[in-house]
């Protein structure tokens, strides 16, 4: 299985799907470390919730939520990622033992963050971005939505190389749910392998969004369930995958790990024989 589980840690109170069940750290520690034990590659601590009409958390509280978590996980031997839009939580967070630097924004939030992380030697993970949460699907007009993402995250990918980030450190997320309403994510979905040959590492996050509940329930979105989240989450891992993403983003590891390992065995029957 080549594709990577980045296994996502919230230490919030109000993130869109766990907010609040891992905001004491040594609770989202030990979610961590099930997480890996359950298949995870990558831990992505996050300290600010993303979700839509979210507001800013100050620097200074979201380093006290994540910090403490990101060093525990780093010290036990994982790869931690910290999911940040902060220059100096990039920082705190790389010294703390992060090695990846996932912005949201792509830069944009914070204009020195790309300086701050190129300072750092961490790989930074770019994502499409055209706004805050508070105001997330206000830009969320396009005239085709694919060719607007891939000049705009090779806009972001420039912004990084000027700031001295080289392309071996990039990854690009093409930023489903941001800036993107239903029917727009599936458009950028369907259209990875054009993402991926923009030469990088491509990290795709779908989880439980709304746009895949939307999908099984056009009309009672708000009530589906998060099991059945997990598993239309785990079909577009899969899909990913096929499309060569280099990691997906979840919240479930252990569904997405098996949904995985089975579109493996489809995949590769000479691997099985061997």
């Amino acid at each position: 299985m080549s594709t990577l589980i980045m296994g996502i840690v919230n230490v919030t109170p109000d993130s869109f799907s766990d907010g609040g069940r891992f905001v004491d750290p040594d609770a989202a520690i030990a979610h961590g470390l099930l997480l890996r034990s359950q298949g995870a590659h990558i831990l992505d601590v996050g300290g600010e919730s993303t979700r839509p009409g979210a507001e800013r958390v100050a620097p200074r509280i979201e380093q006290e939520r994540v910090l403490p978590v990101v060093r525990a996980l780093a010290d036990a031997g994982i790869a931690v990622s910290i999911d940040t839009m902060n220059a100096s939580t990039a920082l705190a967070a790389a010294q703390a033992g992060a090695r990846i630097v996932n912005d949201v924004s792509g830069g944009l939030a914070d204009p020195d963050l790309l300086a701050a992380v190129a300072s750092t030697g961490a790989d930074l993970v770019i994502g499409h971005w055209r706004g805050p949460s508070t105001d997330m699907y206000a830009r969320a007009e396009y005239a085709d939505v694919v060719v607007e993402v891939l000049r705009e995250l090779s806009e972001r990918v420039q912004a990084a190389a000027v700031a001295g980030i080289p392309p071996a450190r990039v990854i690009v997320d093409p930023g489903i749910g941001f800036g993107k309403k239903g029917a727009q994510n599936w458009d950028v979905l369907t259209a990875l392998p054009r993402i991926a040959g923009l030469g990088h590492r491509v990290l795709v996050g779908t989880s439980r969004k709304r746009f895949l509940a939307e999908a099984l329930s056009a009309d009672a979105a708000d009530d589906v369930s998060e099991s059945r989240r997990d598993l239309a989450t785990a079909i577009t891992s899969v899909l990913s995958a096929q499309a060569d993403a280099w990691a997906v983003r979840v919240h479930d590891v252990v569904g997405t790990r098996d949904a995985l390992r089975i579109a493996d065995e489809w995949w590769h029957p000479a691997a099985r024989r061997a």
